[in-house]
């Protein structure tokens, strides 16, 4: 700290070193301060003023950058008016911090504004609740359920008029519509919204805390037999001629369609146990074919931690075939990086909600009970913590990417230098059970 009494051209002769802040405080007018900093080469002059309230606090107000407009006559002059100010009562900076509290109000005055400003600071990354920015596919989800869910009911509502009785209203009536768990998801995304709302300071209470989730959740058990298994891959690698069950009120079945690089998406689905957003966004840059290995890059893992997928060689022939397709739809005919490109875009991969449609159909064609991509995940796990492959279910969770599963090592240490840990166990559990696939196919088509 330098004080001095200023001139001008002491002023414009001051300089702060590169990275730091140099304060010199004005012996004439009492509080008054320049603050001078270096970034990158570039001097920053700009007046500060401390003072103390009534109540003894001592805030700093930034006055203004200095310039030929606003000099040291200039700053004097702007202490003297507002100390005048202190004198009777008035704090200028809380009431400067008010007028931008109640500008931002003016812009969230509704629960669309809100949920806008909040969508759009997730997808920046200036609101990260968990330390970590939210992925593509969470936004993207949750931007549907504010809108399909939220927004119809208290979309144009102000926000002081939304309480607790308003958000369990809506909630109760997603419950009576039967939307399921759906209804608990909606509500914490709603709960998010809100929190944003706090730590933005436009509200001080959260409507949407203080009750329990209101939709009973029941988990999934669905796991597919060995004839649904065989039925599947079957209506996969051969959906001609397949048809769909005619909708209700009606007796005509229409053609199972059925695009190869999505049979393709789905048999690696059943293969390699991985999610179904990580199937479709599989890239050429992320695999090496030749090793047998694919490694998922942290972000686009639901975990945040990258992950290594051996591949069995049925798997590998899958991408190759897969690859081919892609490059054959290029126009230029180079090969696309992601390995299902999207038909409208080929430098984007197909949208999960695709493969979720795409298996519906498959299965509803098969004559399966309903069951979903998630369910190959739990059958083949299932099917590799049995007595039948005998893997030992520490390797089935790292098969299937579950970070909160430690084995009883230290979890920094798994995810940050063990990507490779386990590897040859992993390896052996996807082949063995690429191996029951192709061996149940086998004997299927030798029975027929």
């Amino acid at each position: 700290m330098a004080t001095r009494k200023l001139d001008d051209k002491s002023i414009a002769a001051a300089r702060a070193p590169e990275g730091q802040r140099l304060e010199i405080w004005d012996e004439t007018a009492r509080g008054l301060c320049l603050r001078i900093s270096c970034a990158r080469g570039q001097q920053r002059r700009v007046w500060m003023w401390r003072y103390r309230t009534l109540d003894g606090r001592q805030p700093r107000l930034r006055l203004g950058e200095y310039s030929d407009q606003k000099g040291l006559r200039w700053a004097r002059l702007e202490v003297g008016k507002l100390r005048a100010q202190v004198e009777e009562g008035a704090d200028p900076a809380g009431s400067r911090r008010q007028k931008r509290a109640d500008a931002k109000a003016e812009t969230l005055r509704t629960f669309n504004h809100l949920a806008d400003a909040y969508l759009t600071a997730c997808e920046t990354g200036l609101w990260k609740p968990r330390k970590r920015q939210k992925g593509e596919r969470t936004i993207s989800d949750e931007r549907k359920i504010l809108a399909r869910y939220v927004r119809p009911v208290i979309g144009e509502k102000a926000l002081e008029a939304i309480d607790r009785a308003a958000v369990r209203s809506l909630l109760r009536g997603l419950v009576e519509r039967k939307i399921g768990a759906q209804t608990n998801r909606t509500h914490a995304i709603i709960r998010q919204v809100f929190n944003y709302a706090i730590g933005e300071d436009r509200l001080t209470a959260n409507p949407a805390t203080g009750f329990a989730a209101l939709a009973e959740e029941t988990a999934r058990v669905r796991v597919l037999r060995d004839p649904e298994l065989v039925a599947l891959w079957r209506a996969l690698e051969s959906p001609a001629g397949l048809t769909l069950p005619p909708p209700k009120g009606s007796e005509e079945r229409s053609p199972l369609y059925l695009s190869r690089p999505m049979a393709i998406a789905l048999q690696l689905a059943a293969i390699l146990l991985q999610r179904r957003g990580e199937i479709l966004g599989m890239r050429v840059s992320e695999l090496s074919l030749d090793e047998g290995v694919w490694l998922i890059p942290a972000a686009r893992m639901k975990g945040r931690q990258p992950h290594m997928v051996p591949l069995p060689p049925l798997a590998g022939d899958l991408i190759r075939e897969a690859m081919k397709l892609a490059k054959a739809d290029s126009p230029d005919g180079a090969q696309p990086d992601p390995v299902f490109p999207s038909p409208r875009d080929l430098t984007k991969p197909m949208r999960p909600d695709s493969m979720t449609h795409a298996m519906q159909a498959a299965v509803a064609a098969a004559g399966l009970a309903a069951a979903t991509v998630h369910d190959l995940r739990r059958t083949g796990a299932t099917v590799m913590a049995s007595e039948r492959l005998g893997v030992a279910p520490y390797v089935v969770s790292r098969v299937l990417a579950h970070a909160s599963d430690t084995g009883g090592g230290a979890l920094v240490t798994l995810q940050h230098y063990n990507l490779y840990q386990y590897a040859k166990e992993k390896r052996a559990a996807l082949e063995a059970w690429a191996g029951l696939l192709r061996l149940l196919t086998a004997q299927a088509e030798a029975a027929r």
